[in-house]
């Protein structure tokens, strides 16, 4: 009795799943498929920043701070958003029309554009309010960093006849507009698959509110105005490839 009742006083309760390291087996088998799939799937592992952001970060900033004499880093301006905007008139007749547009849209920029809708009736042009008669994205993160890089080491190049953007498109508080008359100088559309040539207006909106610092932070980034040296490379290489 004695040697009964010290081995329940000394007896430690046996764990959970304690008949069978299989149990814990078990638990560490699924603990590293799950680990194994994710290291498959590429789950954690990080994503390269845009190549023009670094370009941005480790060369243009610095030009910019010693060209106006800014002395602190948060002073150097920068693009803050992209606005992507195409407005259909032939939208308030066939519907359809702003669908392709809005497909168009969702594949030169890699995300869902928002339907504008009219705010105002205009009889004359058959306008009713609330109508759709447009679309925009809005651009931000690494995704404006990607769209600003294609657009200008690709798209621009293949504008016919470039020889530069205009330098009126800005509007006093350091954004800049300018308009693009066809879709197609984008290589993500199919000139086959294109029902109707469009065009739209692209808008950069930067940190600064001075047109001349905004002009200097584009032409860093690769924009070509008219009368640049960049604005006459990319004419000769649209000469070249056509």
């Amino acid at each position: 009795m004695a040697e009964t009742k010290e081995k329940k006083a000394g007896a430690k309760p046996a764990p959970k799943g304690a008949e069978g390291g299989k149990s814990k087996g078990k638990g560490q088998q699924k603990g590293d498929g799950v680990q194994v799939q994710a290291e498959h799937a590429g789950v954690g592992l990080p994503v390269p920043p845009p190549r023009l952001k670094l370009q941005y970060e480790s060369a243009i900033r610095e030009r910019l701070m010693s060209q106006f004499g800014f002395t602190n880093v948060h002073q150097v301006p920068t693009v803050s958003k992209i606005v992507v905007n195409c407005g259909v008139g032939e939208a308030t007749k066939n519907a359809k029309v702003l669908d392709t547009i809005v497909s168009e849209l969702a594949i030169i920029t890699g995300q869902r554009p928002v339907r504008r809708k009219a705010r105002k009736s205009i009889a004359n042009f058959g306008l009713r309010e609330g109508q759709e008669i447009g679309a925009s994205v809005t651009l931000r993160g690494a995704r404006m960093w990607e769209f600003l890089d294609r657009l200008i080491t690709v798209a621009i190049p293949r504008v016919r006849d470039f020889r530069g953007l205009p330098t009126r498109g800005f509007d006093g508080r350091g954004n800049y507009t300018f308009g693009v008359k066809e879709q197609m100088i984008f290589p993500e559309i199919n000139y086959d698959m294109v029902d109707k040539v469009h065009g739209m207006d692209i808008t950069f909106v930067t940190t600064t509110n001075r047109d001349d610092v905004a002009v200097a932070l584009l032409r860093q980034l690769g924009i070509p105005f008219k009368g640049d040296d960049r604005a006459a490379a990319n004419k000769q290489s649209a000469a070249a490839n056509s």
